[in-house]
């Protein structure tokens, strides 16, 4: 024998419609998302600083150094 149609069960205007825990789920990951973009402008910055930071010294390095060769050629040759 036929069964009757099942009716979907329709929310009442008291019942909430969404999940607690779902709602809070959401503000938790986009929390975390406005964390991970706000760490990653940071690391951002802080990655161009050392960059330039490491120019700097390699440039001194290398002046440094030339500076003792030349030294070293005048000591030597007795320019």
């Amino acid at each position: 024998m036929a069964q009757p149609a099942r009716h979907l069960r329709v929310a009442r205007v008291d019942e909430p419609s969404l999940d607690p825990a779902a709602i809070e789920r959401a503000y938790a990951r986009e929390r975390a998302r406005r964390r991970a973009r706000y760490a990653r402008q940071i690391e951002a910055r802080s990655s161009s600083a050392r960059y330039w930071v490491v120019i700097a010294f390699l440039v001194f390095l290398t002046v440094v150094i030339a500076l003792v060769a030349l030294h070293q050629v005048q000591t030597t040759f007795g320019i």
